[in-house]
């Protein structure tokens, strides 16, 4: 028995998929007609569709060779609805939590619906961390016991790799911004860092949304710009590597406004920053050019991180709070640390591309 098979998905909406156990098995090639080759099918699978004689399939040849056999693909204009009730009890950060597993499991529409009727607290609450928060979603309609939500995301409008860019950028200015504000005790700046950290987030939440999408749905991966399914984890590890990066840099702002003194301008903090700046542009560059020898260039030249620190870690000046010197140089460290694991997922990924060619 070789190791191949057929897949045969029963697609009632992009998302969901149905499963219909069959036994593995073979099915022989014929050829009829003189020019045309036909492959039967299992009759459990047929039922289990409920399909019977001139009903139509969709068929998405992959480039993995893989063939998915859809018995409904018409969905495109459908809207899949979920539905989540508001308690007044629960804290509101709670229920936005549960608001956003409803985001990014994709659906198109989400019904908020409270018993007792929403306060003007609570609407304001859902109205701004939605725009503040979520991309693509909007508030379409409302009365005092619910709220409707739609995505009117485009995918190819922002296609996966155009929204990591996005990332990357506000992660390149902060970590510039960063070291300005640390060099001047600009407060202004230090906070709008931190704002611009929920962008970062914004993005992230966006990209798992499409990733889960594209697990399920063929087109929608087409859209985005993924070849094959099993980039979506990839890509997923990616993401939350440069979400948490950008946690990082808010926590840099954050000990920048809590400390009461200028660091000046020859402390080694400053060279570490750019240290810093550098490795994280080159291991996304690594990412977007898929380049082996350039990404095992970006993780060696992140491990010298660490000695750096060392060598400068008794040269910290008595100007400044040590304690909270101290967490952005770890801060620093991390960040290293984390454009070091991008870097080697885009080795890991080039990888998977090439065996699959």
């Amino acid at each position: 028995m070789h190791n191949w098979r057929l897949c045969l998905t029963y697609q009632t909406y992009p998302l969901y998929t149905e499963c219909i156990d069959i036994d593995y098995e073979q099915r022989k090639i014929q050829l009829t007609g003189g020019s045309t080759y036909i492959v039967s099918l299992p009759i459990k699978w047929i039922r289990g569709c409920n399909l019977s004689h001139g009903d139509s399939l969709t068929l998405i040849p992959r480039s993995d060779y893989t063939l998915i056999l859809s018995a409904n693909m018409s969905t495109e204009n459908k809207k899949l609805e979920s539905t989540m009730e508001i308690s007044s009890e629960d804290m509101p950060e709670d229920n936005f939590r549960i608001l956003v597993s409803h985001y990014l499991a994709g659906y198109d529409l989400i019904r908020l619906v409270s018993n007792k009727g929403f306060h003007a607290q609570d609407r304001k609450f859902f109205k701004d961390v939605i725009r503040k928060r979520l991309i693509g979603i909007e508030v379409i309609e409302e009365s005092r016991n619910e709220i409707l939500l739609q995505s009117l995301m485009n995918y190819q409008e922002l296609p996966l790799k155009k929204a990591l860019q996005n990332m990357s950028r506000l992660i390149n200015s902060m970590l510039e911004d960063a070291m300005v504000s640390l060099k001047t005790h600009d407060m202004e700046l230090a906070e709008d860092i931190i704002n611009r950290d929920n962008e970062v987030d914004r993005f992230y939440l966006l990209t798992v949304r499409q990733l889960k999408v594209a697990v399920e749905d063929p087109k929608v991966a087409e859209k985005i710009g993924i070849e094959r399914p099993h980039q979506c984890l990839s890509y997923r590890l990616v993401t939350k590597i440069i979400e948490r990066i950008g946690d990082h840099v808010e926590r840099i702002a954050q000990q920048i406004i809590i400390m009461d003194a200028i660091v000046p301008e020859k402390d080694d903090i400053f060279a570490m920053g750019a240290f810093v700046q550098k490795v994280f542009a080159d291991s996304f560059r690594a990412l977007e050019e898929n380049d082996i020898n350039y990404s095992n260039k970006v993780i060696n030249s992140a491990r010298r991180f660490e000695g750096y620190t060392v060598i400068n870690h008794e040269q910290k000046a008595p100007h400044c709070s040590p304690m909270q010197m101290d967490v952005i140089r770890e801060s620093l460290k991390r960040i290293s640390e984390y454009s070091a694991d991008i870097a080697e997922m885009s080795i890991n990924m080039n990888s998977d591309l090439n065996q699959k060619k």
